[in-house]
């Protein structure tokens, strides 16, 4: 059984330490390395990060970064041995409803790469929108990304059925 907790600083090394992604997700990898997303979001102010347990192992970790105007960026990552067992959408239930406890979240935001199709179907099937696309600089690569947004409404929905 998965559940959250806050993501402590002695966890970071763990993650560091896990093995690389498979070919398949390798371009992910980096978001977990040095100089990566889970760094760059380790000393930011208005982030609630959290490891996703299972049991006593590290399945998993998510993040919401708050933005102005009352919406937090979503971001997840999975330990690579996790990937593809519905894990994920797990982890993504979990953070919502811990984001949404608080009232003054009214939106949930993300980028997905647009060669992951099997996130995105999963964004999709929690009914988060497609309100445009994007690309950013990642490790000195052009990305595109699809942006995707939930709010707390289709949340609860969603979270119900």
């Amino acid at each position: 059984m998965i559940t959250l907790r806050e993501l402590r600083n002695e966890d970071i090394a763990i993650i560091k330490a896990w093995p690389p992604y498979p070919e398949e997700f390798s371009d992910l990898d980096y978001a977990l390395r040095d100089g990566g997303w889970l760094d760059e979001y380790r000393v930011e102010t208005g982030t609630e990060r959290f490891a996703a347990m299972d049991g006593e192992r590290i399945a998993g970790l998510s993040l919401l970064a708050w933005e102005p105007g009352n919406k937090a960026e979503l971001r997840i990552a999975l330990h690579p041995e996790k990937t593809c067992r519905g894990i994920g959408k797990t982890v993504l239930l979990l953070t919502l409803a811990n984001g949404f406890v608080n009232p003054a979240l009214a939106v949930v935001r993300l980028i997905v790469r647009k060669n992951n199709p099997r996130a995105k179907r999963l964004y999709e099937f929690m009914e988060f929108q497609n309100t445009g696309e994007c690309s950013e600089e990642v490790q000195g690569k052009m990305v595109e990304f699809y942006s995707m947004e939930i709010d707390r409404d289709t949340f609860t929905g969603v979270n119900k059925r």
